[in-house]
């Protein structure tokens, strides 16, 4: 199942708040998924990390040099962030 991204912002240190069209919501690290190789080498910046931006079309975050970022990714490293997250211990 293809779910769209609706909403995407930069948080800072390469993390990003998403918000997909089924309601699956959370911020994300994407510093820990990406290379920040090839095109995404300048991304590295976080500068440039925060143009990102939702392009409705392809129903993920791009950025202008052109790179993205699959959908179906961050939907599955997102839904596994906040499953893991559910399963610590909440902190004293």
């Amino acid at each position: 199942m293809l779910v769209d991204l609706v909403e995407a912002r930069p948080l800072g240190n390469h993390h990003v708040y998403l918000r997909f069209e089924d309601g699956l919501e959370g911020a994300l690290d994407l510093g820990a998924h990406l290379s920040f190789r090839g095109i995404f080498a300048p991304l590295r910046d976080p500068e440039r990390f925060r143009t990102l931006r939702v392009d409705p079309s392809l129903g993920t975050i791009c950025w202008p040099n052109g790179a993205d970022v699959a959908p179906e990714a961050l939907y599955s490293w997102l839904k596994k962030t906040l499953e893991h997250e559910k399963t610590q211990p909440a902190s004293a």
